[in-house]
């Protein structure tokens, strides 16, 4: 819980649940109201948790894409449902 806890590590852990294979741009859209700062640093700690991966392209420019490891795919249904308590309990 102390990887996936906080204001904007679940939603940022379910951007590639969602989409496979994740660009950096792609998060920071899909998760709103975060900042390059903090998506770079929940990015991070989530990736030492090892919860995902992250690749390198070496091309002009690098692109980088976020994808979900074996360990974080068995959490999918859990993480989706978190997700969706979150957005109820938000709503209420």
């Amino acid at each position: 819980m102390d990887v996936i806890g906080g204001k904007r590590k679940l939603p940022v852990l379910c951007s590639p649940t969602a989409n496979g294979a994740t660009r950096y741009n792609d998060i920071l859209r899909n998760v709103g109201g975060i900042s390059n700062t903090m998506l770079s640093k929940s990015l991070k700690e989530i990736e030492e948790a090892g919860l995902i991966k992250r690749r390198e392209y070496i091309e002009v420019p690098i692109r980088v894409e976020y994808e979900l490891t074996e360990k974080a795919a068995r959490l999918q249904p859990i993480l989706l449902e978190l997700i969706q308590w979150e957005t109820n309990t938000n709503t209420v």
